[in-house]
């Protein structure tokens, strides 16, 4: 795979990623303006991974039979419709239903194009690395997406936060996937899986038989649910602290630039560590971040611990993506890519609508401290991954 096809499969990601990123932070916004609770913006963010976690299995067996267009193309189509519904009605319900259709879509597409950056790399030199810089796109996408959405609200509308300035962002979010489109139209497919087994004929089971793969699926829980809970209390936070939505996207942009940066510098900071190492430490180091995270006074003070823990999160998943692909089967590894989606989204349905109920009793704060202990003690799992063999040259 060249530089320039691994850079449009990257742009391509980052265009349906961020339908779905700026639609999460829009959505919640206008939820809270419209005077729904907490516990009911909980459900709303719950909403983003529910359908990923119902479609995941079905996508990356779609992936493994199809390859890269088919499942790209229900993508687009889905994050399209989820943005251009919300800006068409933004009202609650409506809401709900573009939660379902650009999380689905974001969750396809990340299944599709992991897998045929993984069956595209001619050595397993190259692996790490490849997905070093394809995970860069979903943090790009955090960047993107909050931050335009953000100013667009603040500033598309006759005053902030006006309903024009939501329409506007919703619209712009439903423009994106189209140039995710484009880009890729006409790229080649990755080679075809070795002879085997096909895609789909054993049970999901069959993966999870593998100890290391049920060790690393419950290491990416961890980092999921530090994510979720940076991603669920920070609109809540800004919102209780007066923040504008420029200043609460900023703010997530922060923590999104931090990871894509520290993803393109993987490759040369980590060449000869282990996987299980960087996992390892990165947990830690995000788990000291949400300690601190409660006690910073101001936006910038929380912006600083945002980068922190950006970093921190965004140098696992190349981590975990390297690990997964030695694991499975290499005519199940778009079965497995999916396995990994799901088992994130499924903690991303439960975790808003936990951390909402949580919240109420305990306050941020609380929420923070909560996964940063879960982080913690975790953490004793990851140097079981140390035994994961290297795939051979």
């Amino acid at each position: 795979m060249t530089g320039r096809e691994l850079l449009r499969l990257m742009a391509a990601q980052v265009c349906v990623h961020s339908a779905m990123t700026g639609t999460r932070l829009a959505a919640p916004l206008l939820a809270l303006q419209l005077g729904y609770s907490a516990a009911a913006v909980g459900v709303l963010l719950a909403l983003f991974a529910l359908s990923p976690v119902c479609l995941a299995l079905p996508a990356g067996r779609l992936a493994d039979r199809h390859g890269l267009h088919l499942p790209l193309a229900l993508a687009v189509g889905g994050a399209v419709a989820g943005a251009a519904l919300a800006a068409a009605w933004p009202v609650f319900v409506v809401l709900c239903v573009s939660a379902l259709l650009t999380g689905a879509a974001a969750g396809t597409a990340q299944i599709a194009l992991q897998r045929h950056v993984g069956r595209s790399v001619v050595d397993s030199g190259q692996l790490r690395a490849a997905f070093s810089w394809i995970a860069i796109a979903p943090a790009l996408s955090n960047f993107v997406g909050p931050l335009v959405t953000g100013l667009l609200i603040d500033h598309a509308g006759p005053q902030p936060g006006h309903v024009t300035g939501f329409r506007a962002a919703f619209g712009l979010m439903a423009l994106l996937p189209f140039v995710g489109w484009w880009l890729l139209r006409g790229a080649p497919e990755a080679p075809v899986a070795p002879v085997g087994a096909a895609p789909g004929a054993d049970s999901v089971w069959d993966l999870l038989a593998e100890p290391r793969m049920r060790r690393l699926l419950f290491v990416n829980w961890l980092q999921s649910s530090a994510w979720d809970v940076h991603s669920f209390v920070l609109p809540l936070l800004g919102h209780e602290r007066g923040l504008s939505a420029s200043v609460i996207g900023a703010l997530l942009g922060a923590f999104a630039a931090a990871a894509a940066l520290i993803r393109m510098a993987l490759p040369a900071l980590t060449a000869k560590l282990p996987e299980w190492w960087v996992i390892h430490v990165s947990t830690l180091l995000a788990a000291c971040a949400l300690l601190a995270y409660p006690l910073m006074p101001g936006p910038l003070a929380m912006g600083a611990c945002s980068v922190v823990l950006g970093v921190a999160l965004g140098a696992v998943q190349p981590m975990v993506l390297s690990v997964l692909h030695q694991i499975a089967p290499p005519a199940r590894q778009g079965e497995a890519m999916a396995l990994r989606v799901m088992t994130i989204n499924l903690s991303s349905f439960a975790m808003p609508m936990l951390f909402g109920s949580i919240g109420a009793v305990t306050g941020a704060a609380g929420l923070f401290w909560l996964v940063a202990s879960l982080l913690a003690v975790g953490s004793r799992a990851v140097p079981g991954l140390r035994e994961v063999p290297q795939a051979p040259d």
